[in-house]
């Protein structure tokens, strides 16, 4: 008991509230990449690494002698290994910590209002695109700078409008088969070739659309907009998850937030240490706020969905309805020239 007595005062003496936060600092890292490793890909790898370090401990117990060296080169070449297999991920995150640009100022009434056009103006191009099957790929571009991918493509810096984009995913458009690039409420760039994801747990039935929308997200902090040519589904990517099925409600509270929200140091932080941890931007009240803007806006959508499906509806029954007079018409001329 002795013993025991004297390890921990050993163990606990001088710790002082640094030492604390180091230990909590620590533990919150392990915990994060941990959490990393079983979501993601890595939990194959890392227990290849667990399995190949337990190999190379034996080894040397048991005095395998040859097994031992080939091991222990392995453990070495593997820290290189793991930087190039989590390249994209590091990238990522050394990129938000060497920008540096943690605050940006708050936004104007002015830009809430420019911003809430161009997500409306998005949507309803979205909207008739699906309504149409026309094959989309919209790339919303972040913090990465997409420079190198715009360039495979035509820079056009031009403004948002649905015609335009409509234009541009035409199929007989020379540009349709290719990514449009939206940076800084503009389209930048049009006709572009995105990097293809290499996951092999994809569904057949995605095709190059789908992976190149999935493909940007895992290399960068990109936001995607999918739209199927075959189907008309709406797909969204980001951060290398892709949903499907998406409504036009689910795709303006999206781009609603990716616009409104204000860059601040916990949006900074929650981007770079994942999406639910306790670096979160704003508190309950600040999250309310938007939401009732989007209710809003989605009341006024709705409305103009209901007037163009009625509008429809009322030119579809007026057509019949000439079509069956002039049926009328002309089975009469037929009797009198009988």
């Amino acid at each position: 008991m002795q013993e025991v007595r004297e390890f921990f005062e050993t163990v606990f003496t001088g710790f002082g509230l640094t030492d604390a936060v180091d230990i909590l600092l620590v533990a919150f890292v392990v915990y994060k990449i941990m959490k990393f490793i079983l979501e993601t890909r890595a939990e194959q790898i890392f227990k290849g690494i667990l399995l190949l370090i337990l190999v190379t401990v034996l080894s040397d117990i048991f005095n395998l002698h040859t097994l031992n060296w080939l091991c222990k080169g392995a453990v070495a070449l593997g820290a290189v290994a793991i930087l190039i297999v989590f390249q994209p991920e590091l990238r990522r995150a050394l990129e938000i910590i060497g920008r540096g640009k943690f605050v940006k100022g708050s936004m104007t009434k002015t830009e809430k209002e420019e911003n809430k056009i161009i997500v409306r103006t998005i949507v309803n191009a979205i909207k008739t695109m699906s309504r149409e099957k026309t094959g989309a790929l919209i790339v919303f571009e972040r913090d990465t700078m997409l420079e190198d991918i715009a360039e495979t493509g035509t820079i056009l810096d031009a403004k948002i409008s649905e015609q335009l984009l409509g234009n541009i995913f035409y199929e007989g458009s020379p540009l349709h088969d290719g990514a449009v690039i939206i940076s800084e409420g503009v389209i930048y760039a049009a006709g572009c070739v995105l990097p293809l994801s290499k996951r092999q747990d994809l569904s057949k039935s995605l095709g190059t659309r789908h992976r190149a929308g999935l493909g940007i997200t895992e290399n960068s902090d990109a936001l995607v907009i999918i739209v199927s040519e075959e189907t008309g589904i709406i797909s969204l990517a980001e951060d290398g998850v892709l949903e499907r099925f998406l409504d036009a409600k689910a795709v303006e509270k999206k781009l609603l937030d990716f616009y409104m929200k204000e860059d601040n140091v916990g949006g900074r932080l929650s981007r770079l240490f994942g999406k639910d941890s306790f670096f979160k931007s704003g508190n309950k009240a600040n999250k309310e706020k938007p939401e009732e803007e989007t209710e809003q806006v989605f009341t006024e959508d709705i409305n103009e969905t209901v007037a163009e499906d009625l509008t429809q509806v009322a030119h579809a029954a007026e057509q019949d309805a000439e079509a069956a007079e002039a049926e009328v018409t002309e089975s009469e001329e037929e009797r009198i020239d009988v």
